[in-house]
C-alpha cells in the first residue's frame, strides 16, 4: 500500500484556502486511516486463523506453538477418560489352548519322598499369548502328463485357474503387500524391508507395484456397486481435498456414509468434477457438506451444512472480534445437539415446542449480530462490490441458509456435522504426509480405488486382510445398502 501523508506545506496551503480545503484534507486523512484499520484487521485475521477456528487443515498450523483448542464442553459434563462403572478389558484365558506344557512335581519338598508316579490333584495354570515363527511356505503344483497307450496322445492335467506361472506369489503375500502399503501407507522399500525381517523373504518393489495394480483393477466393479449404492442412499456426506499428482494439484472427492466410501481423483474441484463423477447430479437424498458453493448448485438433493465448520468460524468471530452473538450461537448449536443426543432411543424427533423455541432464539441471535454488523457503506467513486467483514459474511450465511444449518434439528437422521467424510479424507492426507505426492495418475487412482474398498469393508466389520485376500481369490466383499 502506497500511502502519502500531507506535508506541512500542504496543511498550511489548505488552511490559507479556507475551511472547505481543510475539511477536504481531513476527510482524505480519515479515509486513509480507515483503509489502514481495515488492512490491519485483515492481517490480524489472517495470522489468527488456524485449524481450530477456521477451515484450515491441521497441517497448516506447522510446528508453531498453538493456543490450546477452545473446548465446547460445559462444566458438569463427563470428564475425559474412563467413566465410573466402565467395564475394563484385559487378556482373558482361553478354554482350549493350542499347546500345553506340564511341569511335574518330582519329589515332596517337605520329606523328599518321590512323587514321580503320583497323580496330580489339580493344576495352577498360566497362559502366554504369542505369535509362532512366521515363514513363507512353497506349494508345488504338479500336473500329471500321461501318454495314451491306445492312440499315443500326450495328455496333461489342468492347473488351478490362479496358478499361471512357473513361480508366483500367492494371495496371502499379495494381500499383505497391499495391506502394508495402502492401509498403513508404508512405502515400497520399507514394505520390502518388513517382508525380509518378518517373513525372511525380500519381495521386489516391482512385485509390490504389480500386486497393487492387480488389486485396484479387481476392486473396480465393487467400487461401481458402492457408487450406485451411494446414489440411492438417503443421506451422503461430500468433501474434497487437494493432493499432488505428478507435481500438479488435483482434487480428491470423497462420498461417504457410515457404511460406504467412494473416492475419485479429478482435475477440478467444483461442479464440473461433481458432474463428471456422477454421484451428486443423480442423488436425491440429503447431501451433507461444508459451504463450498458448487455443492449448492445442485438443486435435486436437500442440503445440510456442516456445523463443525460453523462452530470454528464462530469461535474465530468470538475471539478475534469479541462479539457476544457468536458465543450465543455456539451455545445454541451445541445445546440443540445435546438435546438430540439425550433423546431416548425410541424417539426420533424433537418436541415441536422445543424446535419453535430454538428457531426463535436462532433468529434473535442473528438479529443481535446484524445490529452490531451493519452493511458496509459504499465509498463514492469506488467500483465493485463492497467487501464485508468476516462476522457479517457469517451472519448472512447463517440467515440465508438457516434450514440447511438446522436440518439436523428438523430431521434427526441428519448428522450435526460432516465429520464422517472428513475422517475418510484424513487417511489420504496421511498418505501424502508420508510420500509427499503420487508420482503418476495411475498410482493415485489405484491407491484411491483400493482405499475406498478397504474403507467400505472396514465400516461393515470385515477384517481388512480377509477383504483384500478375497479380491485376489475372486471373492471380494460386496457391500449392500443399509437402512
Amino acid at each position: 500500500m502506497n500511502i502519502q501523508l500531507p506535508s506541512r506545506n500542504d496543511i498550511e496551503s489548505s488552511y490559507n484556502q479556507g475551511i472547505d480545503a481543510v475539511v477536504c484534507l481531513v476527510e482524505g486523512l480519515v479515509d486513509t486511516i480507515k483503509e489502514l484499520i481495515d488492512t490491519n484487521q485483515k492481517l490480524n485475521d489472517q495470522i489468527s486463523k488456524n485449524s481450530g477456528n477456521s477451515s484450515l487443515p491441521p497441517s497448516s498450523d506447522g510446528l508453531k506453538k498453538k493456543k490450546r483448542t477452545r473446548s465446547l464442553r460445559k462444566k458438569g459434563q463427563k470428564p475425559n477418560g474412563g467413566q465410573k462403572g466402565h467395564e475394563g478389558h484385559r487378556l482373558e484365558p482361553v478354554e482350549k489352548p493350542d499347546h500345553v506344557e506340564v511341569y511335574k512335581v518330582e519329589c515332596c519338598e517337605n520329606c523328599k519322598a518321590s512323587l514321580h508316579d503320583i497323580n496330580a490333584v489339580d493344576y495352577n495354570k498360566r497362559q502366554v499369548f504369542d505369535i509362532p515363527p512366521i515363514r513363507i511356505e512353497v506349494t508345488e503344483h504338479q500336473a500329471e502328463i500321461k501318454k495314451c497307450p491306445q492312440c499315443g496322445c500326450t495328455n496333461q492335467a489342468a492347473f488351478p485357474e490362479n496358478v499361471t506361472q512357473p513361480t508366483q506369489y500367492g494371495p496371502n503375500i499379495k494381500s499383505h503387500a497391499v495391506y502394508f502399503n495402502t492401509q498403513h501407507h508404508i512405502p515400497f522399500e520399507r514394505t520390502a524391508d518388513i517382508f525380509e525381517d518378518v517373513f525372511d523373504h525380500r519381495i521386489s518393489q516391482g512385485t509390490l507395484n504389480q500386486s497393487i495394480n492387480e488389486c485396484a483393477g479387481a476392486v473396480q466393479p465393487v467400487n461401481e456397486i458402492t457408487k450406485n449404492l451411494l446414489i440411492n442412499s438417503d443421506i451422503v456426506g461430500f468433501d474434497e481435498s487437494g493432493l499432488k499428482v505428478n507435481g500438479k494439484i488435483k482434487w480428491l472427492h470423497v462420498h461417504s456414509t457410515p457404511t460406504l466410501t467412494y473416492y475419485e481423483v479429478h482435475e477440478k474441484r467444483g461442479a464440473d468434477a461433481m458432474n463428471d463423477i456422477g454421484i451428486l447430479p443423480n442423488f436425491s437424498g440429503i447431501a451433507v457438506h461444508d459451504h463450498w458453493k458448487p455443492y449448492l448448485t445442485f438443486q435435486t438433493p436437500d442440503h445440510s451444512l456442516c456445523n463443525a465448520h460453523h462452530l470454528r468460524e464462530l469461535i474465530f468471530v468470538a475471539d478475534q472480534y469479541e462479539q457476544q452473538w457468536a458465543n450465543d450461537m455456539i451455545d445454541l448449536l451445541v445445546e440443540i445437539n445435546d438435546a438430540i443426543k439425550e433423546l431416548p432411543p425410541a424417539v426420533n424427533y424433537l418436541n415441536p415446542d422445543l424446535i419453535k423455541d430454538f428457531d426463535k432464539r436462532y433468529d434473535q441471535i442473528l438479529d443481535n449480530g446484524f445490529e452490531i454488523n451493519p452493511p458496509p457503506e459504499k465509498i463514492p467513486g469506488k467500483k465493485g462490490k463492497v467487501k464485508q467483514t468476516p462476522p457479517k459474511n457469517l451472519l448472512d450465511r447463517l440467515r440465508d441458509y438457516k434450514v440447511e444449518t438446522l436440518r439436523f434439528m428438523y430431521d434427526l437422521r441428519v448428522p450435526f456435522d460432516n465429520n464422517q467424510s472428513e475422517r475418510d479424507v484424513r487417511m489420504i492426507k496421511v498418505k501424502l504426509k508420508v510420500s509427499g505426492t503420487f508420482r503418476t495418475d495411475e498410482g493415485a487412482d489405484a491407491f484411491c480405488a483400493i482405499r475406498g474398498y478397504i474403507s467400505t469393508a472396514k465400516k461393515n466389520g470385515i477384517n481388512i486382510i480377509e477383504a483384500i485376500k478375497g479380491v485376489f481369490n475372486g471373492t471380494p466383499f460386496i457391500p449392500s445398502l443399509a437402512f
